[in-house]
């Protein structure tokens, strides 16, 4: 039952985060750079504490008692973590939107699950799950083996958004909004490695804030005798990880607000500014759900290689099924049609894989 549910709150988060780019598109007159960091002030900066608060006595407690090494090691994975998420948009550039999509993805999903297991190979903790432990375990091969047709289902969207983009004369980014390619192979490729790496530092992030969400587990556990973990310990977590985010995306606003002199539209009385801040106000606070979520579902599985694929899955999964929903593919030929729906099928296997190996660990 605990990895049912972990499962579930795991595919609300990625329904969050494969969703939240929808209330910008009702955003008008705005430059990219001025509805990102409204919606990001939201994201980063407002909802996370807030959401703490609501779920966490004293969080601002634990962040003050824990020791500064933690604090910065989470606060630089959160900025190296926003670094990736604005490289991504050069990978895309420059391989084009489905190329470099799914290189980005599918590195952010395999650097993310692996990375954490591997580092506790050699530097061993209670509590963690090592490489060699998922290795040498079935539920472990299991694991690995929905990875791995996690990653068969990314390249076939791949596939599938490359025949998309030959049989349209525009592309769109898997937040459908419209996308300029400049195709360079070396120089997209490389670029893409580096956002896929730095994308999964958030998962990083996590793992070196451990220490905040191990304090509001036990606080809560003490309160709350043999009832289990803390369904919203990471909640803490998330506001020092996520500081860090804030600072790269701001820092880079800034320089296109400057750049593209668009500092006006915070205030352009010729565009629908309530409505403008009122939906990115919203699409910032869906975008935060997917880790409030996430972090539920950590709760019940563990925040181990699981329940980062089942996360990366769920977004995959729920961006694709957006793109069919809202006719993104309108105007393509069947073949095409049918080899998304297959990538779509094969990361639902990847999840189900994923979930089954957790239920052999429990």
């Amino acid at each position: 039952m605990q990895v049912i549910l972990g499962v579930i709150f795991h595919f609300i988060g990625g329904f969050a985060s494969g969703s939240f780019y929808i209330p910008y598109k009702k955003v008008k007159g705005w430059a990219w750079e001025s509805y990102w960091i409204i919606g990001g002030l939201f994201s980063w900066l407002i909802v996370p504490p807030l959401a703490a608060w609501l779920t966490i006595p004293n969080f601002t407690a634990i962040i003050r008692e824990t020791n500064n090494s933690t604090i910065g090691l989470a606060y630089l994975f959160g900025v190296l973590w926003g670094i990736g998420g604005l490289t991504y948009g050069l990978g895309v550039r420059y391989l084009g939107v489905s190329l470099g999509s799914s290189i980005i993805l599918g590195l952010c999903m395999v650097f993310g699950a692996i990375i954490p297991s591997v580092y506790y190979d050699f530097f061993p903790k209670e509590g963690k799950d090592t490489f060699s432990m998922m290795a040498g375990s079935d539920w472990g091969m299991t694991v690995l083996a929905g990875l791995a047709v996690c990653i068969i289902g990314i390249i076939i969207c791949g596939r599938a958004g490359v025949m998309k983009e030959k049989q349209l004369s525009t592309t769109t980014d898997p937040h459908g909004m419209a996308a300029k390619t400049e195709y360079k192979f070396g120089l997209g490729l490389l670029v893409s490695i580096v956002s896929g790496v730095l994308s999964a530092c958030f998962n990083f992030g996590l793992e070196a804030g451990k220490p905040m969400a191990d304090a509001a587990n036990e606080i809560w556990k003490v309160a709350n005798p043999g009832e289990g973990n803390f369904l919203y310990r990471n909640n803490v977590t998330y506001v020092v990880v996520l500081w860090g985010g804030l600072t790269t995306n701001f820092i880079w606003c800034m320089i296109l607000n400057a750049r593209n002199k668009t500092f006006g539209d915070y205030a352009n009385k010729k565009t629908p500014l309530l409505a403008n801040y009122i939906f990115a106000a919203l699409a910032g606070t869906t975008w935060f759900l997917q880790f409030f979520f996430y972090g539920m579902g950590e709760s019940k599985m563990g925040n181990g290689a699981s329940s980062w694929i089942l996360h990366m899955a769920f977004i995959i999964l729920v961006a694709n099924m957006w793109g069919l929903v809202l006719k993104e593919w309108k105007g393509v030929d069947k073949k095409t049609i049918n080899t998304i729906i297959a990538g779509i099928i094969v990361i639902i296997a990847s999840v189900l894989l994923v979930g089954y190996g957790n239920s052999l660990k429990k």
